[in-house]
């Protein structure tokens, strides 16, 4: 037996046994039974009940969420609606407000006979301007009405005691929308220095002390309530009691309570025409100043102070008070020269009233 015959009896040796199971197996066709794969067991009772509460819940959610959402926007039109209502509630209050004003507007010009001619309106100051014309003399009406403590002020020439300037360069100066001359003055001669007459304040102070009245002098200025407040002053605690903020000095008081006063002699006659600068307030405190022209100061000219103590009347006017006239009367508006000073050129003055936006 050669080395490959007995390789192979020994292979067959080897798969004998192998080959024999094959065989058994092909020929016996015994059933094989292969595991069967386990499935889920379907879920408990509990299980069941839970996952069902869950579902209703997601539900009621979704329900909620849609009523919620309904409700905001019926609040949020209902806000809308209100927000409106109020707007349309302010705008009516605000009309209704600004009507007492415009029928007083209405009827002062109606009074006066003319419209005004020029108007500035703000939150400080409402002013107005009106140019009239009377037998004998023609003015301008400067009415003011206040809606703060900015919207007027009195100041000094140049700022200062003793300087002087024109109404129209304190009013560039300062920047003001108009400008009224207020009290008399002083001059010194070997100074040149033109100096307030009598009792003047300004922001509540005296300039230099309080000074009782002498010949028929009064004090002429606005109130820290912004009123207008005048008249003679014997002792300092009787105006102190007014609490002036502002005020120069002139004379004389034309009108109180709606009353005429009696005008002293010397200012019947001397000058008995002239250009004139006053100012009054009606029963609300608003202002009115009136500046008259004239030609010159010789008494031929302008109006007479019992011919304006009537025109106040007529106007409404309770509190008059006059102010400096003469070439001294000046009226800007706008950065405008209003008047026609009789000096043919406005004058430089100590003190002025000036009005603001």
């Amino acid at each position: 037996m050669n080395p490959i015959q007995a390789i192979n009896r020994m292979m067959m040796l080897a798969l004998a046994p192998f080959l024999g199971g094959m065989v058994f197996l092909l020929l016996s066709a015994l059933p094989v039974t292969l595991p069967e794969r386990a499935l889920p067991a379907p879920p408990a009772a509990g299980l069941q009940q839970e996952l069902q509460t869950a579902l209703t819940a997601l539900d009621r959610s979704r329900v909620d969420a849609a009523l919620t959402r309904t409700t905001v926007q019926k609040y949020f039109e209902l806000y809308a609606q209100s927000s409106a209502s109020a707007a349309s509630m302010v705008n009516t209050a605000e009309t209704a407000a600004k009507r007492p004003a415009a029928l007083f507007d209405s009827r002062f010009a109606a009074r006066l006979g003319t419209g005004p001619s020029r108007a500035v309106t703000s939150p400080n100051v409402d002013l107005k301007l009106y140019t009239f014309q009377e037998q004998g003399y023609s003015g301008y009406a400067l009415k003011v009405a206040l809606g703060s403590d900015q919207g007027m002020k009195m100041v000094l020439g140049q700022d200062r005691v003793g300087g002087s300037e024109t109404t129209l360069e304190a009013v560039k100066r300062y920047g003001a929308v108009a400008g009224v001359n207020a009290g008399g003055f002083a001059d010194d001669p070997k100074s040149g220095r033109r100096y307030p007459l009598s009792t003047t304040m300004l922001g509540g102070k005296y300039v230099y002390g309080f000074e009782p009245t002498f010949e028929e002098l009064a004090f002429i200025g606005l109130s820290k309530d912004r009123k207008l407040i005048g008249g003679k002053f014997s002792r300092q605690e009787d105006l102190d009691k007014l609490q002036p903020e502002f005020g120069a000095t002139f004379v004389p008081v034309l009108l109180q309570g709606g009353v005429k006063q009696p005008i002293p002699t010397q200012w019947l006659t001397s000058p008995a025409r002239a250009p004139r600068t006053l100012v009054g307030s009606f029963k609300n405190d608003q202002l009115l100043f009136i500046v008259t022209d004239g030609q010159d100061e010789k008494g031929h000219s302008g109006a007479t102070l019992p011919e304006l103590q009537d025109k106040l009347l007529a106007l409404g006017i309770q509190d008059a008070y006059n102010l400096d006239g003469g070439g001294s009367s000046s009226l800007i508006f706008d950065g405008q020269i209003i008047n026609r000073p009789s000096d043919g050129r406005l004058r430089p003055l100590a003190t002025h009233f000036l009005f603001f936006q």
